[in-house]
């Protein structure tokens, strides 16, 4: 195992700290308050206290770096060339109903590009970590992405859109045309752990639209330290901010993107107006 930098060792133990915070907030979910963000959009008040947390650690190990949080938004720090892109709670709607699937996500942004990422899942106690050059592990397991080469033996993750977002007729084409080719496909909430687990090699790939830059900064150096390939569905070079995002081994990558591709121009049908 490659020894973890200081950086990793900062977002480690603000992940872990965050994620002590957000266990002991799980374990008394049905007393947690709660407020509306959105058609099927939640924050709970375990979310805003975990970024505080998360704010305050990398902030005192880093004080001049910037932040873009999800709760909080942006905001930059003296040193202009590094910010922390963070999700306090990835996979809210899982963590409020109970279900144990849900992560923190960090990653570093230098100068435009993600340098370093942590994806820390708590019921597990399972550390995703990666940097730039060095490889990506999980806890102090070296990862790679899987090896499979053929659709068929392939099972991917994806996330669907819900009520009021995304596309949903363009969706329903690539999960029909997906679905006919591969293994299997999984929708398991929270984007940030799709990603760790392709660099895992527990999904072959992965693809989702809508996804904001906190839900895949990590992932994305993850992956590719991991030997995958990541990209916008139609092999454009901008996942972190583009419309959607894919994440494969290099010999599914190609198919995946030409299934999805294909499939991506269904538009929304208008809502029916009573006569």
């Amino acid at each position: 195992m490659a020894p973890r930098s200081a950086t990793i060792n900062v977002m480690a133990r603000a992940a872990e700290k965050a994620g002590r915070l957000l266990i002991r907030d799980f374990g008394e979910v049905e007393q947690l308050q709660v407020s509306r963000k959105g058609p099927a959009d939640f924050v709970s008040t375990a979310d805003t206290k975990a970024e505080r947390a998360l704010r305050a650690e990398l902030s005192k190990a880093r004080p001049d770096y910037g932040f873009l949080m999800e709760e909080s938004g942006s905001s930059d720090g003296r040193d202009r060339g590094n910010r922390w892109i963070v999700d306090p709670l990835d996979g809210t709607t899982n963590f409020l109903h109970g279900l144990p699937h849900w992560a923190i996500s960090i990653g570093l942004e230098r100068e435009g590009e993600i340098v370093a990422g942590v994806v820390y899942e708590p019921v597990r106690d399972e550390l995703f970590w990666a940097e730039k050059g060095q490889g990506c592990f999980l806890n102090a397991q070296r990862l790679r992405v899987s090896e499979r080469r053929r659709l068929d033996d392939a099972v991917v993750a994806t996330g669907m859109p819900f009520k009021g977002r995304g596309n949903h007729p363009a969706f329903m084409s690539q999960l029909s045309t997906v679905m006919a080719e591969v293994a299997g496909i999984r929708r398991f909430g929270a984007a940030s752990l799709d990603l760790a687990y392709v660099a895992a090699g527990r999904y072959d790939g992965f693809w989702e639209t809508g996804l904001s830059p906190w839900d895949v900064a990590a992932g994305i150096i993850l992956v590719t330290e991991a030997g995958g390939f990541v990209t916008e569905i139609n092999g454009g070079r901008n996942p972190l901010s583009g419309p959607d995002i894919l994440a494969a081994n290099s010999h599914l990558h190609r198919p995946l993107s030409k299934l999805l591709t294909a499939n991506s121009d269904k538009k929304p049908v208008p809502p029916t107006v009573a006569g």
